[in-house]
């Protein structure tokens, strides 16, 4: 449960909502901070809802790694290039896979010209007595938004050509990508080697878990993420962990956020508060339409370009305001956890997320399949 109030003024212990230059209004209060029982947990996922896990990582047991991501991600803010960074210590020593006679042997880096997010592509290849076993893996740098007072970073594991290959379909390299995270962000292990997670996600997937795709975030002051879904072929859902700092999230399955929009839209309450983002009255017009048709709106939805929506679901506080009220809302502090099933377009949890610290924070986003 979720004890999260909004308010549009400043509020006793209150943090504010501010992405990309927005303010979204203010936030306090607390979830309930009891993990839920394994049923409870396999029902919510089973019934797309996202669940938060406080206090399942002892971050501390994880502190000097948590203290060099923070290194590189200041390193990379500087202008520093995270290859340069990766060849030297301790990068250089954690490459190597530990006693095994394989290791990651940099494959040089590349920048997309045509992607202003991207800052590096590091690539990497696995060596074992001299013989190439896995090629063309990345760690790839990047900025999570195109706006310039948001300072937030991630870095995306994967291989090969980036949405163009099916990675479902090569599990091998798909796991060899997965240990590129483990060896440069040995945090990692917090989640994939913590009983208390694997016990719960494997009740969930109906198997041992295999952490694929991942993301290391470091959501910023006046950044983090608008809302979303992280639906990819082959993957279940997504678990997040707050390794430091602290977020808050909205998060909400498809079907219940097109609910949310038709009831926002259709009650004439609203009507000042969607004005304030469409002052167009064709774009109102257009949003009404939409909202007369779930089918419509599903696809719109899913549409790259949906600013007429984004301009609702992202840049009102009203709206804002009602899914905390509604209680979508979720608080993340160090070593908590929250899981996001992902099981197909229709049924996905949309997820926005919004830093509330004055510096950044880590965060590890892995996506989730049934081990093979």
């Amino acid at each position: 449960m979720t004890g999260i109030r909004w308010s549009d003024k400043p509020m006793s212990n209150g943090r504010a909502l501010l992405r990309r230059g927005l303010h979204l209004g203010f936030v306090a209060g607390e979830n309930d901070q009891s993990t839920p029982e394994s049923d409870a947990i396999v029902e919510a996922w089973c019934n797309h809802r996202a669940i938060h896990l406080p206090a399942i990582i002892n971050v501390s047991a994880f502190q000097t790694a948590i203290e060099q991501a923070h290194t590189l991600m200041e390193q990379v803010l500087d202008g520093e290039s995270p290859a340069d960074v990766f060849e030297a210590s301790p990068y250089a020593e954690w490459l190597k896979l530990g006693q095994s006679e394989a290791a990651f042997v940099p494959a040089g880096a590349i920048h997309d010209e045509a992607d202003p997010q991207e800052i590096e592509k590091v690539l990497f290849d696995v060596e074992k007595k001299g013989t190439a076993i896995a090629e063309d893996l990345w760690c790839k740098a990047s900025w999570l938004s195109y706006h310039e007072e948001d300072a937030s970073l991630r870095f995306r594991f994967s291989f090969g050509m980036e949405g163009h290959e099916d990675v479902a379909s090569q599990p091998e390299r798909q796991r060899w990508a997965a240990s590129l995270c483990d060896a440069l962000f040995p945090e990692s292990q917090a989640l994939t080697a913590n009983p208390a997670i694997l016990k719960l996600l494997h009740d969930v997937l109906g198997g041992n878990p295999a952490f694929v795709e991942r993301i290391v975030y470091f959501n910023a002051p006046n950044g983090g993420a608008q809302l979303h879904h992280d639906v990819e072929r082959g993957h279940a859902g997504v678990i997040y962990a707050q390794m430091s700092g602290n977020t808050v999230w909205l998060a909400l399955d498809k079907q219940t956020l097109i609910d949310e929009i038709v009831v926002f839209v259709n009650d004439s309450v609203h009507a000042e508060a969607v004005e304030q983002v469409l002052p167009s009255a064709d774009d109102r017009a257009a949003l009404q339409t939409l909202a007369g048709n779930r089918h419509k709106l599903s696809d719109f939805l899913e549409e790259f370009d949906h600013e007429l929506i984004e301009a609702l679901i992202d840049h009102s506080p009203e709206f804002t305001a009602r899914l905390v009220e509604q209680g979508y809302a979720h608080m993340l502090q160090p070593g908590d956890a929250i899981l996001l099933p992902q099981h197909d377009l229709e049924t996905c949890v949309w997820h926005s997320v919004f830093c509330l610290d004055d510096e950044p924070g880590e965060g590890l986003s892995f996506a989730l399949r049934k081990s093979s």
